[in-house]
């Protein structure tokens, strides 16, 4: 059985390119979260920060068959919600009330979960918790969410198979949820740190 959680967001896009639903589907559980936080920040409103995010949702799977990054996926999510937040903000007539926040998100030039999160001492833990994994499983994880190599680049690197390194990041990836009892924001914060 094929389990989307242990791919990488490159293998996510070139799925949803093809309509595949369920990789959609973990797109949207990876990273509504997290976007759904950005746009709050700045709206300060959570029924227009959801709006956006599902609007920009709606659009990604309407626009799946055509989709073309030039930009890892998160970055990608990233601007166009700092971009829906700012046509929302500028049609308002509200930019005045929100300059100083709405300058810090539009200056922020990547996806960075630690300024989301801003629990260090949860980052801490998740930390611990992945240097106590086996050192094989962890050395692959490390690898995948670290140096953001493809399974067939760690298979090469390591001299194993690509199905032994989509084994070994799940089965770290259901380690740390037991261990540490990740929420989907927690979850997110591990698959793109």
């Amino acid at each position: 059985m094929i389990t989307y959680s242990s791919y990488t967001d490159n293998e996510l896009v070139d799925l949803l390119k093809l309509g595949d639903q369920a990789a959609f589907a973990e797109i949207y559980e990876r990273f509504w979260s997290i976007l759904f936080l950005h746009a709050r920040n700045v709206l300060r409103d959570n029924e227009e920060a959801r709006d956006i995010v599902q609007e920009l949702f709606t659009t990604l799977w309407h626009k799946s068959g055509n989709l073309e990054l030039s930009t890892a996926l998160s970055s990608y999510l990233y601007k166009a919600v700092r971009n829906k937040v700012f046509d929302h903000l500028k049609h308002k007539k509200v930019m005045n009330d929100y300059l100083k926040s709405l300058n810090e998100f539009i200056e922020e030039s990547q996806f960075i979960p630690d300024e989301l999160i801003r629990e260090k001492e949860l980052s801490a833990l998740i930390e611990n918790e992945i240097r106590a994994l086996p050192p094989k499983m962890r050395e692959v994880f490390e690898l995948s969410r670290k140096q953001h190599l493809s399974y067939k680049q760690i298979a090469q690197k390591l001299n194993i198979s690509e199905h032994t390194v989509k084994s070994q990041v799940s089965n770290a990836l259901r380690a740390l949820k037991t261990k540490v009892g990740l929420s989907t924001l927690f979850l997110a914060y591990l698959m793109h740190h």
